[in-house]
């Protein structure tokens, strides 16, 4: 098999070529925006730098490796980012997946791109895959477009909707909330927590095993891909404080109207996840199981 990983920079383009490092039998074709983040990549992995909003280059770069799979996980996820930078985000979350669906049609590549649940609007969680999509904010709209094309396209293709991406990497651009907590608490710091949203929060490791099976089982159509527990972000503060042994008085609860933010944000998401643990397999971590894996990373 021929796999081609757009976003391996990212958390989750990381995690996969961690995985996929061990498959000698796959060539792998990891690419992303300027130089790799990636050391020490076996043989059978190569990367290229890859700009996906600029046609011409999606076009000659992917073609010329021809892949039997493409991973697109490259995006602006920024919520409030997307908010501000509109055009940006259009372009790199719906115009650039235009140009890759293109070409994995000229490949005949089964396109396996990821999605977010912030295409629903949260009125109500948790949700399947047949949940009706509204999102509340421009990341959410950019999103679903992106998804409206991939369900246009005439080779096959999977949907891989997720919630809350966790996990570490090396120089890592962003945080996550165990990081957060953990860092705010060791310094003695309160913190304010919010306990009106309510996620499924995503080991990053279970998303990689989540995608490479669909890959592997070529299965087609939508996948809630997602932890299994159903938590506010006070409740992950809560379980973070708990394992590392802090201080969880430190820990204010409070509401989202507290905050202010440029992007609104579904108040309750969370995902369904018993048609991937039943077709594919899958079988996620508990969230105090993923607190205990980033734990083991940051200590190495």
């Amino acid at each position: 098999m021929r796999i081609l990983i757009t976003g391996s920079n990212g958390l989750l383009g990381q995690k996969l070529i961690d995985v996929l490092s061990g498959y000698a039998s796959t060539q792998v074709f990891a690419t992303s925006r300027g130089d790799s983040r990636l050391s020490h990549l076996p043989e059978h992995i190569t990367y290229e730098s890859l700009d996906i909003t600029n046609q011409e280059e999606v076009m000659t770069v992917v073609s010329e490796f021809s892949p039997d799979v493409i991973i697109h996980t490259a995006a602006m996820t920024n919520v409030d980012q997307c908010e501000e930078e509109r055009r940006a985000c259009w372009e790199i979350n719906v115009t650039a997946v235009k140009y890759l669906v293109e070409v994995a049609e000229l490949c005949d590549a089964h396109f396996i791109h990821l999605s977010t649940d912030f295409i629903f609007s949260g009125e109500e969680g948790s949700l399947d895959e047949e949940a009706i999509p509204a999102p509340v904010n421009y990341y959410g709209e950019s999103k679903l477009a992106a998804e409206e094309i991939v369900k246009g396209s005439s080779t096959a293709w999977s949907i891989v909707r997720t919630v809350l991406v966790y996990g570490v990497t090396p120089e890592m651009s962003r945080s996550n909330i165990i990081l957060w907590v953990k860092s705010s608490l060791e310094k003695g710091e309160s913190i304010n927590v919010v306990n009106d949203q309510w996620r499924t929060p995503t080991l990053a490791e279970d998303l990689a095993a989540g995608c490479l099976l669909i890959a592997e089982k070529k299965s087609k159509g939508i996948f809630n891909i997602s932890g299994k527990d159903f938590l506010t972000p006070y409740e992950m503060a809560l379980q973070t404080a708990e394992y590392f042994e802090l201080d969880a008085s430190l820990i204010e609860e409070t509401d989202g109207s507290k905050f202010q933010q440029k992007a609104k944000r579904p108040p309750k998401t969370g995902f369904i996840i018993d048609k991937a643990v039943n077709q594919l397999g899958y079988s996620p971590r508990s969230f105090r199981e993923g607190i205990e894996m980033v734990a083991g990373q940051i200590e190495e």
